[in-house]
């Protein structure tokens, strides 16, 4: 798919074929990045997500965010010549992630454009990683939940069983601030559950990455 990349800061080798290594953590802290696919100025979906990265920073893990507002992205091509500077930068913080939040807009009942660009250039990376899922929506916003998920799914990665819906209309007051208290409930049960669940998953494929069972995918990771 992808055409030349980076070699990667810690040392897990990338599928036999490819010519990039795939990240290794250390067991703790967690490496948490929250991505934000909406490209409104004053996004909710953003700012859910950032409550979710306080709430598992409150827990201890390490935090950073890609806000798609800020990232000059084009649309993914496979067979570009190489890679531009917004992609260095994604890269670089997926390769840094042991679990990533996606938090998307419902656009007709999916993902954003943004988004849906987004994973396409960081299938590689998402492999061995926890994700968890928050969707700002009129409705509960489970199809475009489900369809993240599929997309995560296909590159290996593990999800959390549920994700997170908010109604940036319902749930924010005109400042900005979360008004649901059932909403924040879940926005901290989800940043504890991907702290916890992120680390054990992680340190788990690392050690099968490193070790010798031949019946477990994370086999072709190995050099």
């Amino acid at each position: 798919m992808a055409g030349a990349r980076f070699r990667r800061e810690d040392g897990l080798p990338r599928p036999k074929g490819q010519r990039h290594e795939k990240k290794q953590m250390s067991d703790t802290p967690v490496r948490l990045l929250g991505v934000s696919g909406s490209l409104r100025e004053r996004s909710r979906t953003a700012l859910a997500l950032q409550l979710c990265l306080d709430a598992a920073a409150e827990r201890g893990a390490e935090t950073r965010m890609v806000d798609l507002r800020q990232v000059e992205l084009p649309l993914y091509r496979p067979d570009r010549s190489g890679p531009s500077e917004a992609e260095a930068k994604i890269s670089s913080d997926m390769d840094w992630a042991g679990a990533v939040v996606l938090a998307s807009p419902d656009y007709h009942g999916s993902m954003s454009g943004a988004m849906k660009n987004f994973l396409d250039y960081v299938w590689e990376e998402c492999a061995g990683t926890l994700f968890g899922y928050i969707c700002s929506s009129h409705e509960k916003g489970l199809t475009v939940m489900d369809q993240m998920r599929t997309a995560v799914r296909q590159c290996y990665g593990w999800s959390l069983p549920y994700g997170v819906s908010i109604d940036g209309r319902a749930d924010f007051d005109a400042d900005g601030q979360l008004k649901n208290a059932r909403v924040e409930q879940r926005l901290k049960m989800m940043a504890r559950d991907i702290v916890v669940y992120g680390a054990l998953l992680r340190e788990q494929f690392i050690e099968d990455v490193a070790g010798t069972e031949p019946l477990t995918f994370a086999a072709s990771y190995r050099g």
